[in-house]
């Protein structure tokens, strides 16, 4: 298994659990943006920059990832994509996607999106806070154990 992580928008609480876990596991973590992220220096961490634009990173995660590898992303329409190649998808908050609930995240979103492009006002989502990464934290964990 790899982890791949859609860096663009990931939380740094999250990126330090990934790095911490990539360090303790072995497992080869790999960041992907479309601007310079900060890395901890590791031989299992690694960082891949992307030209600017729209879904770049998306499209280079999808193009490289192998089955089982592990993507985490906020990113639904992506995380549906992940799914179809057959990899795990893990939010920052916590949510693993499934194939049981991408099609009603995508729903979600697709609504949601229909909304804020009608002038009504959504509100957004609430800052991650610890509760959040502790959920990420232990889903994490159950995936890395679970895989090894």
């Amino acid at each position: 298994m790899k982890i791949w992580v859609d860096a663009d928008a990931c939380p740094n609480p999250i990126k330090e659990i990934l790095f911490r876990a990539a360090e303790r596991t072995g497992i080869a973590l790999v960041l992907v943006a479309n601007h310079d992220v900060r890395i901890k220096p590791s031989r299992h961490i690694s960082f891949m920059r992307v030209a600017s634009g729209f879904d770049v990173a998306d499209d280079e995660i999808v193009k490289r990832l192998e089955p089982g590898d592990l993507v985490i992303t906020s990113d639904i329409p992506l995380a549906a994509e992940i799914i179809e190649k057959q990899a795990q998808v893990l939010s920052p908050r916590g949510e693993l996607f499934t194939s049981d609930n991408i099609k009603a995240r995508l729903s979600m979103r697709d609504l949601m999106d229909s909304l804020r492009s009608s002038g009504i006002d959504t509100g957004g989502q609430a800052p991650l806070n610890h509760g959040d990464r502790k959920t990420f934290a232990d889903q994490l964990d159950r995936i890395i154990t679970r895989d090894a």
